[in-house]
């Protein structure tokens, strides 16, 4: 009898410690727009970016970092932040990023 309790228990814990692990929405990519899009969902080639929380999510896709940084600047309108694998691109990669998507350090200044 205290094993089948034990057992139930444990299985109980599995499943709620489980349940917290999914529900917490990550993304491989999270980009910050300079402003909320129109949509809270796009898709840049074959990558899907969903809204969370002010941020642009997504998870990995087969494109190169840097090209997906610039595909989502360009459709955006620019980025104040980009990160890949946890890793955040600093000042430097995320101005080459805004400006070969054709984003101005005028033009991010304006919004």
């Amino acid at each position: 009898m205290i094993r089948s309790v034990i057992a139930a228990i444990v299985a109980s814990a599995a499943i709620f410690a489980a349940a917290g692990v999914s529900a917490e929405p990550i993304g491989y990519y999270v980009a910050t727009p300079v402003a909320q899009p129109a949509k809270p969902r796009l898709i840049t080639r074959s990558t899907v970016w969903q809204m969370k929380d002010g941020a642009l999510v997504a998870a990995r896709a087969p494109e190169r970092d840097t090209i997906l940084c610039q595909l989502l600047a360009r459709d955006v309108g620019g980025l104040t932040a980009f990160s890949a694998g946890g890793k955040a691109y600093d000042a430097d990669q995320l101005a080459t990023c805004n400006a070969k998507a054709g984003i101005t350090a005028t033009a991010m200044a304006k919004n």
